[in-house]
């Protein structure tokens, strides 16, 4: 009996409005546009700034356009997977949040943390449901309101993110469809990229909040060289793995977390600049919501039958790779 696949068959976006640039920037800590874009790559970001809404307004906003770009009914997904590591609260779970508000009645959904491997991690576990039969629509969403536990008093952080969300709806493949994953994750007992307050070991108290503690905090040198390393092994592996070459692959779609990261994937693999999907500029790093934004971005460009790679790299440490060819 031969393995069902998933394709994406859906795909949506949320941008808040209000857009942070680099020059206002440079009015809140000290940085300068010049120092940002040659390090990072970022222009821009965008803040979701009314305090009313969070996560689950983008993610449903980003679901309702997926679905509709799929065709399909809110009433018919089977499953909601929700990649965030900004949740509404720690508990409801998001993708609960995110099923009412859709309309999603005969869906039932939980939310997955792994930071910028997020989507990643979510898309295979999607992926999966289907593969078994267990489910024949499923809803996966990257979304982050980052803006949430960014201190805008830091500049080594604060440069780097945004707020967005991306879903993709998941229905079964004829053919093409995701075709393999490769995910890893190393525990990051040293913390290189933590939020060090508000869990069960660190439970909210005034003397955390006074002194920031619920804040990310990272060590950018380390996360730089792992991240760096981390993707382009990874991308290699999934090549390997599938007897693929530089050649074969018509689209790299790396996480956005620095350019220069990218940069260092894409020569890893072999691919030349006019293969690489890239969007950091205009929105910075959206951690789980990244990936999901770029295919939006591209989707006029994708051809049936184009092998993609998807590549990430994330606070845990986690990091990973997925394969699939493309089929609408």
């Amino acid at each position: 009996m031969s393995l069902k696949r998933a394709k994406i068959t859906g795909l949506g976006r949320y941008l808040p409005e209000y857009i942070l640039t680099n020059k206002e920037m440079e009015t809140m800590v000290d940085t300068n546009d010049e120092w940002i874009q040659s390090r990072t790559g970022i222009s821009e970001r965008r803040i979701l700034k009314d305090p009313d809404k969070a996560t689950a307004f983008m993610a449903s906003e980003a679901a309702k356009e997926a679905l509709a770009d799929a065709n399909v009914k809110a009433s018919e997904i089977d499953v909601i997977v929700l990649a965030t590591v900004t949740p509404d609260y720690m508990f409801p779970a998001t993708a609960a949040l995110v099923q009412k508000r859709i309309g999603a009645e005969n869906a039932w959904g939980f939310d997955l943390s792994a930071a910028c491997s997020g989507f990643l991690f979510a898309l295979s576990t999607g992926s999966m449901m289907i593969e078994s039969g267990r489910a024949k629509k499923v809803l996966v969403i990257g979304a982050d309101k980052m803006s949430s536990i960014v201190d805008f008093t830091d500049r080594t952080t604060c440069i780097l993110f945004g707020d967005a969300a991306g879903a993709v709806v998941l229905e079964e493949a004829e053919k093409g469809g995701i075709i393999d994953f490769v995910h890893h994750a190393d525990g990051d007992e040293e913390c290189s990229l933590y939020q060090h307050a508000g869990g069960s070991l660190n439970p909210a108290t005034l003397e955390s909040v006074k002194s920031r503690q619920h804040y990310l905090k990272q060590d950018g040198r380390v996360v730089f060289k792992k991240a760096t390393q981390g993707m382009a092994d990874v991308s290699l592996e999934i090549m390997e793995r599938n007897q693929l070459t530089g050649d074969d692959v018509a689209w790299l779609v790396p996480h956005q977390a620095n350019k220069r990261i990218i940069d260092a994937t894409a020569r890893r693999m072999g691919l030349s600049t006019d293969k690489v999907m890239i969007n950091i500029e205009k929105f910075g790093n959206t951690t789980a919501a990244t990936i999901p934004l770029c295919l939006y971005d591209w989707k006029n460009k994708l051809n049936e039958g184009d092998k993609i790679i998807l590549a990430a790299f994330g606070g845990g440490i986690t990091w990973g790779a997925t394969y699939l060819e493309w089929s609408k």
